[in-house]
């Protein structure tokens, strides 16, 4: 299978020395020895789309028949009727292991559940093990005993004053991924969710060891013929009928490297993944569709107003009045001021290119065309039971043949302070799929807000 132009570009970022500099002291950083390593390969299953409680709905089935381990990964943990169901899971998890007289292992990862809880944790890496006694008062869970049949550690990391592992993943027997937009937690937004199988199931597990597990694999040994059987599911990344994908990390950084208004925007980190959405977006020939929590990451706006003056179309679906206080915190600015500057900035591009024309042949370049909406639910009589209120998915498609998902938005917070961790795919039918599905799901879910005109 050849590899994806775009992929070629990536590595070469990727491989600049300076860059490979800048990650030195970031952790995980594995990968800077040789980024060639994020290159996978993975066959998508399901994508669902819903709110968080659909999204673990969908997920819990797998980890209910799980034989040997659960690894999962989320940024907030709250009381909620996800953890709800999660708990309900774990009973039955918990009920068949004893039956079959051998315990499962789960390691639960987050990063935020109370204020109180991020003003005093410990900002070393090493993150805080929550004591048994505290899973039912901190964590809502049941007490250590009603969960005989798993072996069960709960650690959090958190790094004040903004540094969140805001990445979701789970993997169960080390077989399968979910990728998630979700949380453990209680709000009802529009989230999104892709199951994946192949090579890319050993990328989660080494993101894992290597930040939550400190790298100590020895207590994490698999059974031998699990270790076997995930051996061969792995597979190579060039596999026939598989999907190219790159695994595309972003370390968190401690330092808010903040910028006044008046002063040029501060490079972002040039972690895996923000050089990967960066190279995609410049990169870009037909078109970019883009739905985001936020959109206030100044690179981001940049390459897409520089998409915009080559001739690319541009869609934006994001949110007018998602946590305005924390942009306002973490980027001094808005979505919706953000969204403005955008619309003003291109209509001052596209006059330019309107006066800079030939008398017989017309404009010499066309402006692409700039959509963009915010996410609106449904009316009541339209409205689903759980309708979600906000739009908390992450999704990039370029030229209908790139999707990247994760958790990383478009905002300051993701592309500067928190961990992040994203999946590029590469392949026609998989865009295809994803942006029909989420055509259906997102009816009567958009306001328009501005459209040029062609």
């Amino acid at each position: 299978m050849p590899e994806h132009l775009l992929i070629t570009d990536f590595l070469h970022a990727a491989s600049d020395p300076e860059t490979i500099e800048s990650q030195r002291l970031d952790k995980p950083n594995y990968w800077t020895a040789d980024p060639s390593s994020l290159l996978t390969a993975c066959t998508p299953g399901r994508f669902d789309l819903g709110t968080g409680e659909d999204i673990y709905a969908s997920i819990l089935p797998a980890i209910e028949v799980a034989e040997y381990e659960i690894i999962l990964v989320t940024c907030f943990w709250a009381r909620s009727r996800t953890l709800d169901r999660l708990i309900d899971s774990l009973r039955k998890l918990s009920a068949s292991a004893i039956a079959r007289k051998r315990k499962v292992d789960v390691r639960i990862c987050f990063s935020s559940s109370s204020l109180w809880q991020k003003l005093f944790h410990t900002t070393s890496l090493d993150g805080s093990i929550v004591p048994a006694s505290r899973w039912p008062s901190q964590l809502g869970l049941p007490a250590k005993i009603e969960l005989p049949g798993l072996d069960l550690e709960i650690k959090s990391i958190f790094v004040l004053p903004f540094s969140v592992m805001h990445p979701k993943f789970i993997v169960v027997d080390r077989e399968v991924a979910f990728l998630p937009s979700c949380n453990v937690s209680w709000e009802d937004w529009f989230e999104g969710c892709i199951e994946l199988r192949g090579s890319i199931v050993a990328q989660f597990v080494r993101f894992w060891q290597a930040f939550w597990a400190d790298d100590q694999s020895d207590g994490y040994i698999l059974p031998r013929d699990l270790s076997q059987r995930v051996g061969d599911s792995y597979g190579s990344p060039h596999d026939i009928d598989q999907t190219q994908a790159l695994f595309l990390p972003s370390p968190h950084h401690r330092h808010p490297r903040f910028s006044f208004s008046w002063q040029a925007a501060v490079t972002p980190p040039p972690t895996p993944l923000n050089v990967f959405l960066l190279t995609a977006l410049s990169n870009a020939e037909r078109s970019i569709f883009m739905q985001t929590p936020n959109l206030t990451a100044q690179a981001v706006i940049a390459a897409l107003l520089a998409a915009v003056e080559r001739g690319v179309d541009v869609r934006i679906v994001t949110s007018e009045k998602l946590m305005r206080l924390e942009q306002m915190v973490t980027a001094g600015s808005t979505t919706a001021r953000c969204v403005q500057q955008l619309i003003a900035r291109y209509k001052s591009v596209d006059r330019q290119h309107g006066d800079d024309h030939d008398l017989e042949a017309g404009p010499l370049l066309r402006t692409g065309q700039l959509s963009i909406s915010y996410y609106t639910p449904r009316s009541a009589a339209d409205a689903e039971s759980n309708e979600p209120v906000q739009s908390h998915l992450k999704l990039t498609v370029i030229d209908n043949e790139v999707v990247v998902l994760g958790s990383g938005n478009m905002d300051r917070a993701s592309w500067y302070n928190s961990q992040e961790l994203g999946v590029a795919f590469f392949s026609c039918d998989f865009a295809t799929r994803v942006t029909e599905d989420l055509r259906v799901a997102m009816k009567g879910r958009e306001k328009l807000m501005f459209v040029s005109q062609r």
